[in-house]
């Protein structure tokens, strides 16, 4: 990667939300970044047709938003189902046979707090990302000539892989659209395209694997390194997430 003209627009790249208060995000685009599982499973349930997915920071609000909208309740907190809410943070739980139509009101243990964390401090707007829909929100960043911030969820606040290789397969693929001084986007896709042609393998080394392998969920992580298989745009307008493909 190399530092591009100064009259493209800049990128950086946030390695945990700890970090987020050290970046101006006001005049970026933000792109959310959960891969196990949150934005895998944002993408796949707009794909399949859900209305809204209603992001939020409590699993208190998840059920009273629930009760508001008559939205389907999910969340989950150390990757296990939240106790009061209906389904939990698989992909596979929302085919389109069940989610079309329908609002999805949602909360996780680190993707929709950085969302919220995001919107107070200004974002001027939010998109989600993962490996599913890597090739949409490539090209839609491509188009919009604005600054863009790349926030990996990490786990409770510390860093992980598969997020920022996600980020640096985002990368590679924009890169030649952005100024990029900035050595966490640098140090992404450097590990990005170290790993790219083995990247199941590298991945399953990661702890964040073993810890969700643990609750049985290794179909769930394989499908959340896929791309392109649920091309969708998630964008937060009027407080939920849509399609704007």
């Amino acid at each position: 990667m190399t530092a591009k003209k100064n009259n493209l627009p800049h990128l950086h790249t946030v390695l945990t939300p700890q970090l987020l208060d050290l970046y101006e995000i006001h005049d970026s685009i933000v792109v959310i970044i959960d891969v196990f599982r949150a934005t895998s499973t944002m993408a796949t349930a707009l794909y399949h047709g859900a209305r809204k997915i209603i992001p939020v920071d409590s699993p208190e609000l998840c059920i009273e938003m629930g009760k508001q909208t008559g939205g389907v309740t999910a969340g989950e907190r150390d990757g296990k189902i939240i106790p009061g809410l209906s389904y939990g943070n698989s992909p596979s739980e929302y085919p389109r046979s069940f989610i079309e139509n329908k609002t999805l009101v949602i909360t996780t243990t680190n993707g929709t707090k950085l969302l919220h964390m995001c919107l107070k401090q200004g974002a001027r707007e939010i998109v989600t990302g993962s490996f599913p829909n890597l090739s949409a929100v490539a090209h839609y960043l491509k188009q919009q000539k604005a600054n863009v911030i790349l926030g990996c969820s990490g786990w409770k606040n510390r860093f992980n892989i598969e997020d920022t290789l996600f980020a640096g397969a985002l990368i590679q693929e924009i890169q030649d659209h952005f100024t990029i001084h900035c050595d966490s986007s640098w140090m992404a896709q450097q590990l990005y395209m170290q790993h790219k042609d083995h990247l199941t393998d590298y991945i399953k080394t990661t702890t964040h694997w073993h810890r969700l392998a643990a609750y049985g969920l290794e179909e769930d992580m394989m499908y959340c390194i896929s791309k392109d298989v649920a091309p969708s745009l998630p964008i937060y307008k009027d407080s939920a997430l849509v399609n704007a493909l």
